[in-house]
């Protein structure tokens, strides 16, 4: 017998952050006679802003990517080629950072800085030299990362005040979020805005006084470079070191009873109908509706603001606001599927568009966009019937089949958006990869095509379709220093059914000239030096795509997607669980033989990794309805509450609260780039709690749920992931789809008795749809099981 239990929402009841606008902010900076500010802009190709006392400049809003070479990074293999023609020169320096893992540590592992990674070594130094560190934090894929390494971190006057006035400890951000969290929020703050690189200076017992981001090495004008801001500190250090230990301690005490998130006594869980709605207006006021996607420019997926628009339509059909929703997540996915944001050569999508109409984008590729995009495709082709949304969630999964992915079955974390045009350039240049010149094309695609009107070339039909021009397609406005000149991005500017038109020929001939010719570039793409490949496996991110290649390949009942994520879980379980300790480990790597490697000290997972893997496991139970997967998740699940839960204020802290190296326990109250893992684990645990049976889980959703209460009711768009969890505690699941076998000694009978009572009709199939653990008739009948799942 076959009865499956899932989930889907009845009716019948009672968006490291991303910001997708430029911004000033400020960190504390020392002068000799008093205390001023330095603002910088955040890293990732937003506009960049210093301002030092009341003067300002404002930079150009793309980024100087002539000036960035190659960073020095020698003897060590990028994942997807040569980093460059230097790589066989012999450094000059190395430092401790060449023992490590991370591709972000390793690419400091030259620079003339006595580098520590963060650990005990590092603090123990500082407290016994009774040194200030210097703390700085970024990503292998960060283009600003790159520039302040190149720009200071390789100078040999700026790395000789470091070394021999600072403890200087560098930190991947991917590697350490909880790090990066709590100084980040600090110089948010102080500043009133963040990014990367983040550069914080701290006491010897990890207490931070002044903060910042991106420094210029030397004085420009009125702007402080990086080699003034240093000698100040060291003055002020010496001279007046009790005022900048007393102030960083002040706004430490601040920040602990500002960041605060738990439940008040009395308290309960929010109106789901009224949470939803205020969501709802709040992205609608935001959304732009020539293009779809919320703002004007730069613009970021934002996966979860789709999700929610999907979920509030699914509880809304019925009236203007549910259809208005609804629009606005479709027009948004297919706006970016036909933009420039897309790769449209070599699949998957770019991390964010530098202008409105999703055509520029900043060419980094992300693991944690590429899971959630493809989920949030394949849920759009359910709700719409639509089969551009199933072609662009394989298109995604293809993508990170190919290129993201180890022979281990784990998942890379990124590609990088610069790369060297050619194989004997010396200077790297963003988006070097994906564009193309006009003469490029017509070269590459010079056939003549039979039949198409005025002689058509294969070229002439792909620049029309793909908006390629012979000067190039890139506004000037957004390539001020001219990186892009005569270069085109590809972006979709007519329907097929127009082109085919256009040139006099069929849909289905059109069809196969365009497959033919991304092909053929394709190929191109291949002989041209690769961007940076970050082979660092994270469990979160790595949940994040397990839920993607379930999901997907559960909607589209494809057995190879399916195949692929029981690989990554089985990766999950063999690489990034630890048995003897009982933990998740949150990073491997691929070491230089191809072999997955561990670091000596493996850093334990954070909440991340658990509610996103526990999602995963769950997605990847329904897609194949083996129950081993459902136990893991239980198990993790139940480690993960006894690791973060906070039982006095509920809901879960993002890393270990006992951890003495943290100076602040936090709760991440936003659904940014990736989703809080509050709000993933608010609805992880209302499912598990539906295929258990476990009450006491449906509760402890709640609790976490009231602990954001204040957040929800006023802000529900800074959490929209979650808002989807209350409006499941308000709407209810409807169970259907849970495979019972008949064997009454398995976990699932044991966990639901109910079970043993559903029995199949006339030796068909059958489904039972149940809410609230009380079920409905059976029905052998597709047609009648949908009907049951709409009313």
């Amino acid at each position: 017998m076959m009865l499956r239990l899932g989930f889907a929402w009845s009716t019948s009841s009672t968006t490291t952050k991303h910001i997708a606008q430029a911004r000033l902010f400020t960190g504390s900076f020392l002068r000799k006679d008093s205390l001023h500010t330095l603002y910088n802009s955040r890293c990732s190709g937003l506009p960049q802003a210093l301002q030092f006392g009341q003067k300002s400049v404002l930079a150009s809003t793309r980024l100087s990517w002539d000036s960035f070479r190659s960073s020095g990074v020698v003897f060590f293999s990028m994942a997807s080629g040569s980093d460059g023609p230097d790589t066989l020169q012999t450094p000059k320096h190395i430092n401790r950072l060449s023992k490590e893992k991370s591709s972000y540590l390793l690419q400091h592992a030259h620079n003339p800085v006595d580098w520590y990674a963060w650990g005990q070594e590092a603090f123990d130094k500082a407290k016994s030299e009774d040194k200030p560190i210097f703390l700085s934090v970024g990503y292998s894929t960060c283009h600003w990362c790159h520039v302040m390494e190149r720009e200071s971190f390789e100078d040999e006057e700026i790395g000789k005040i470091l070394s021999e006035n600072f403890v200087c400890i560098k930190v991947d951000r991917e590697e350490r979020p909880d790090v990066d969290k709590v100084y980040m929020t600090f110089v948010q703050a102080t500043s009133g805005g963040g990014g990367w690189p983040m550069s914080v200076w701290l006491t010897p017992d990890l207490r931070p006084f002044i903060g910042g981001t991106y420094f210029p090495p030397r004085d420009s004008g009125r702007r402080p470079g990086l080699k003034t801001v240093l000698l100040r500190i060291i003055e002020q250090w010496q001279s007046n070191r009790e005022t900048l230990e007393s102030s960083g301690e002040r706004v430490l005490e601040a920040l602990r009873k500002g960041t605060e998130i738990s439940a008040s006594p009395g308290e309960t869980l929010p109106s789901g109908p009224d949470v939803a709605n205020r969501c709802y207006q709040q992205l609608a006021h935001s959304y732009e509706e020539e293009y779809g996607g919320f703002r004007e420019a730069p613009k970021f997926p934002s996966p979860v603001n789709l999700m929610f628009l999907m979920s509030f339509w699914a509880v809304n059909r019925v009236n203007s606001e549910g259809a208005e929703a609804l629009q606005m997540a479709l027009h948004t996915l297919r706006m970016m599927a036909l933009g420039g944001i897309h790769d449209h050569v070599a699949q998957g999508f770019h991390r964010y568009s530098t202008d409105s109409s999703w055509h520029v984008p900043h060419f980094e590729k992300m693991l944690y966009d590429q899971g959630q995009l493809a989920v949030a495709y394949i849920t759009a082709y359910q709700v719409s019937g639509e089969r551009l949304f199933a072609d662009v969630a394989r298109d995604v999964l293809l993508y990170v089949s190919r290129d993201l992915s180890d022979k281990s079955g784990g998942f890379y974390s990124a590609e990088d958006a610069d790369s060297f045009p050619m194989v004997e350039s010396t200077e790297k240049r963003e988006g070097a990869f994906c564009v193309w010149t006009a003469g490029e094309i017509r070269e590459l695609l010079p056939d003549i095509v039979e039949g198409a009107a005025g002689g058509a070339t294969q070229a002439d039909i792909f620049m029309h379709h793909y908006g390629v021009k012979e000067q190039g397609n890139v506004d000037p406005a957004q390539d001020p220093h001219g990186e892009l000149q005569g270069q085109n991005v590809l972006i979709v500017r007519y329907s097929v059914e127009l082109t085919a038109a256009h040139f006099g020929i069929s849909v289905d001939r059109l069809s196969e000239l365009l497959s033919d010719a991304r092909a053929k570039l394709a190929e191109v793409r291949k002989a041209r030096p690769p961007p940076h490949l970050d082979t660092k496996m994270l469990a979160s991110w790595n949940g994040l795509m397990l839920s993607g290649f379930a999901r997907v390949g559960a909607v589209l009942g494809d057995k190879a997607l399916l195949e692929r994520a029981e690989r990554a879980a089985c990766f999950l379980r063999e690489h990034l669980w630890d048995e003897e300790g009982q933990r998740i480990l949150h990073s491997c790597y691929r070491g230089n033989n191809m072999e997955v490697e561990q670091v000596a000290s493996p850093i334990a997972g954070f909440l991340d990794d658990y509610a996103f893997v526990v999602c995963g496991l769950l997605d990847l139970f329904e897609a194949t309805q083996r129950v081993r997967w459902l136990q893991w998740a239980e198990e993790l699940q139940l480690r993960q509450d006894e690791l973060f839960w906070d039982s006095q204020g509920s809901g879960y802290f993002c890393s270990d609260p006992s951890d003495p190296t943290l100076l602040l326990a936090l709760k991440q109250d936003q659904d940014g780039a990736e989703p809080s893992a509050n709000s993933v684990s608010a609805l992880n645990l209302l499912r598990l709690s539906h295929l258990t049976g476990q009450q006491d889980w449906i509760l402890r959703s709640q609790q976490l749920l009231t602990a954001f209460s204040d957040r929800l009711i006023k802000v529900p768009v800074a959490l929209p992931d979650m808002v989807r969890s209350v409006m499941a505690q308000h709407y209810t699941l409807k169970q259907v789809l849970m495979l019972a076998d008949g064997n009454t000694e398995g976990l699932l009978y044991q966990r639901l008795p109910i079970l043993s009572s559903l029995v199949p009709q006339d030796g068909k199939a059958t489904a039972y749809v149940c809410e609230n653990f009380a079920c409905a008739l059976p029905v052998t009948c597709p047609q009648e099981l949908r009907r049951l799942l709409l009313e």
